[in-house]
């Protein structure tokens, strides 16, 4: 199992926040479903931090444990893709 520690920056103008809400997209939720396309498997994303709805980030960390070894730029430009 690989832990992996991402930095990433978003606008949240169109989010609910960092967490998983009941209503509307979080940042979180949108991260999950990205790298689990990606890993093909359940993933857990767990924030250092949180934004309400509405605000935007720069440097946000936060980590996922996966089976998938990949490069690091390999990932970076696997998310961005989405």
């Amino acid at each position: 199992m690989m832990r992996y520690k991402c930095v990433v920056s978003y606008v949240g103008r169109n989010y609910s926040g960092w967490q998983s809400q009941r209503k509307g997209d979080s940042i979180q939720e949108i991260l999950e479903a990205v790298i689990e396309r990606i890993t093909q498997e359940k993933v857990n994303v767990i924030g250092s931090g949180r934004t309400d709805a509405g605000v935007n980030a720069r440097a946000q960390v936060f980590m996922f444990d996966t089976k998938r070894e990949m490069p690091t730029r390999k990932w970076m430009g696997a998310i961005n893709a989405f």
